[in-house]
């Protein structure tokens, strides 16, 4: 897995109002992305701040500006910001419904890069669908 490793967007004391892309996706597969990530740390770069809905049923993961370009993952759905959605200074504290942090900013990297992010998504679906056959 080779990651760009260009993260334009900067860390958790940056200026509020950098805008930010956002990636959901099933809590299931977001959680097993997450692990993905974070055991290959080291490799493949940080991970960045992760969203959780209230109910428990995604996961959101800040990505750089422009990711919602060219994001086509099946199962995921990648929303520009635009200055109308989520940005980073309003997201260190989220207070839209019971929406809080998995991994909040100040624990983490400033963004996760979406190559990485989408290459642990793609081996998370793997290793569910792995799972779900052995039943």
């Amino acid at each position: 897995m080779e990651s760009t490793g260009a993260s334009t967007a900067p860390g958790p004391g940056a200026a509020p109002g950098l805008d930010l892309d956002l990636v959901t996706v099933p809590a299931r597969q977001g959680l097993e992305a997450v692990d993905i990530i974070r055991r290959a740390a080291g490799r493949s770069g940080p991970m960045g701040p992760v969203l959780h809905d209230g109910s428990g049923d995604t996961l959101g993961f800040l990505v750089p500006p422009g990711t919602a370009d060219a994001w086509d993952l099946p199962g995921s759905a990648c929303t520009q910001s635009d200055g109308r959605g989520m940005r980073f200074g309003d997201a260190v504290s989220p207070t839209a419904g019971a929406t809080g942090w998995l991994l909040p900013p100040e624990a983490v990297g400033p963004v996760t890069d979406p190559e990485v992010l989408r290459a642990a998504l793609g081996e998370a679906a793997r290793l569910i669908e792995a799972a779900d056959n052995c039943r």
